[in-house]
């Protein structure tokens, strides 16, 4: 995720329709919750904190409480809609929902910016690894953290 974009509502529209196709295929509710959770993760692309988007939530509907956006952020996890971002505790969208692919994020410590890239030399690595350890991964994600060219500047 890159905030380079300069049309988020593109993005946001690409990413509720491939959700929207995602749980169609495999026959899942993508309630109005999901949805709104999945266009504040990708309103930015920037890494969103929980309560963060659940400050926006509330909004809206004033009723959410914490486990509503955990709820919501579980089901878009578990079926590949978004990433969290462990070092940060934040979430930001997948551009590649329709299929599984390791992640390699790069994170700036200075203005927490984050880019999502995939190389097939990445992911054949961690196959490699795995198979020699007979290891299983459940979500095989390299998060590098240093200074994005605008910090680098300052």
């Amino acid at each position: 995720m890159s905030s380079t974009c300069q049309q988020h509502y593109k993005c946001i529209n690409a990413a509720i329709a491939q959700a929207e196709t995602i749980c169609h295929e495999n026959g899942l509710r993508f309630t109005p919750t999901r949805k709104r959770v999945l266009e504040l993760v990708w309103a930015d692309h920037e890494p969103m904190k929980a309560y963060d988007l659940l400050t926006q939530l509330q909004k809206e509907d004033p009723a959410a409480k914490p486990p509503t956006i955990y709820r919501a952020l579980d089901f878009l996890l578990e079926h590949g809609l978004i990433h969290k971002i462990h070092r940060l505790n934040a979430y930001v969208g997948c551009g590649e929902p329709d299929r599984e692919h390791p992640c390699l994020f790069l994170i700036c410590k200075e203005c927490h910016r984050v880019v999502e890239g995939h190389t097939e030399s990445y992911g054949n690595l961690i196959a490699e690894l795995s198979s020699q350890h007979r290891f299983q991964s459940d979500e095989p994600t390299l998060e590098i953290e240093g200074y994005c060219g605008q910090c680098q500047k300052h």
